[in-house]
């Protein structure tokens, strides 16, 4: 298992992912309003609106772990008690995640991509 993704969850992606890319030097000319990547070699930046208004108040950050098979993943976290938030589901940018929290509440994804 490793580290795939960090994604920033916003009210504004266009704003937030054009900070990211000045701060970091990078060139993109997406302008999707709703999921935007900032960084992809070797772990992704990504600015994500899911249509819920952000309070600002440390509950905007998921961190998704890349893994071989997101559906065996699910089966062992729930052998392991886990309560999911969202069954593994197919994303619009191609992703099938599995939704959790971590003991302090915060966004957790296992995600695999189809090969």
């Amino acid at each position: 298992m490793k580290l795939g993704e960090i994604c920033l969850e916003t009210n504004d992606v266009v704003k937030m992912a054009d900070f990211y890319r000045n701060i970091l030097n990078i060139y993109s000319d997406c302008r999707d309003e709703v999921h935007q990547s900032i960084i992809e070699d070797v772990i992704t930046l990504s600015i994500y609106n899911n249509g819920e208004v952000k309070n600002n108040q440390n509950q905007n950050i998921s961190v998704a772990f890349t893994v071989d098979d997101v559906d065996e993943e699910y089966k062992r976290l729930l052998k392991l008690g886990i309560h999911i938030i969202d069954p593994p589901k197919l994303q619009p940018w191609g992703a099938k995640n599995v939704h959790f929290c971590d003991p302090d509440g915060n966004h957790i994804y296992f995600r695999s991509f189809p090969k």
